[in-house]
């Protein structure tokens, strides 16, 4: 009878951090470059009831009786697929149409990807001009160095094309081609990277280390779509049929416990 009890905990636990990562699917459905995750389960030990034998002979049992002990977390994973392309008025917003990731120092110094290419222009002390993110980190470009720009350029005059080349309009109208272009990076497991908080994911063992679409050979190049940005992959529709789901699985388990908890109740009465 305990077994069902700890079996039918461990299974609300598991649904709600079902419910919790559902939750936060639809809280992200306007973020940009945001990919939907989903809660992933695994059962636990299983507990052995009978042996593989019940005769005096010693013959072997065709099936074994054993029964599980429950469910727990085995992951919660990304799903990277392609999320809608959204026009944009600035200049500097730009949309991955493949598999690649922006690069970005972080202020540790480290660098981070993301998918996220509401980008916007920084003035420096120097003068020159940046491209950062919205909370200010520099973009990086093939060489992994920050993409700057002379002072007095414009969001208005940024040009880049579907390959990341990176330049601007002068005053007088001409192309001036800066002879760089926005880092694309790719995972062998992009669902590996480590989430942090805004839109950023850092590069851990498990996504493998971090592939330079300019000087990497077989991989299938990501194009830049320059006035759009990448919105978020959550289907609503799915993600509320997922919390129905998850919903009445969590009221079945608390039903197994108070089923459990009646039966031993019956049986503790039983003496009287």
């Amino acid at each position: 009878m305990m077994r069902s009890l700890w079996s039918a905990a461990s299974g609300m636990i598991a649904q709600q951090t079902a419910v919790d990562t559902i939750a936060h699917n639809l809280s992200n459905v306007n973020t940009t470059g945001y990919k939907t995750e989903k809660a992933e389960f695994k059962s636990l030990l299983y507990q052995t009831l009978q042996t593989r034998t019940t005769t005096a002979n010693g013959e072997n049992k065709p099936i074994s009786a054993q029964v599980g002990l429950g469910t727990r977390v085995a992951s919660v994973t990304s799903q990277f697929t392609q999320g809608s392309m959204l026009a944009s008025e600035s200049n500097t917003a730009f949309a991955i149409s493949g598999d690649g990731f922006f690069a970005v120092r972080g202020a540790d110094g480290n660098t981070y990807y993301t998918r996220n290419g509401d980008f916007k222009l920084s003035v420096g002390n120097d003068g020159n001009i940046t491209l950062v993110t919205a909370d200010g980190y520099p973009v990086l470009d093939t060489n992994g160095n920050p993409i700057t720009m002379p002072g007095g350029v414009s969001s208005s005059k940024v040009r880049v094309t579907a390959e990341g080349a990176f330049g601007y309009m002068d005053g007088n109208g001409n192309f001036v081609d800066m002879n760089t272009s926005i880092g694309l990076f790719q995972f062998n497991n992009p669902a590996g990277l480590e989430k942090l908080s805004n839109s950023l994911l850092a590069v851990t063992d498990a996504s493998g280390a971090a592939m330079n679409e300019a000087n990497t050979a077989n991989l299938t190049q990501s194009e830049v779509r320059q006035k759009y940005i990448e919105g978020s992959n959550v289907q609503v529709a799915d993600e509320m049929v997922n919390l129905i789901v998850a919903q009445r699985a969590y009221e079945m388990n608390s039903k197994a416990i108070q089923a459990s908890d009646d039966m031993l109740g019956q049986a503790n009465q039983l003496k009287r």
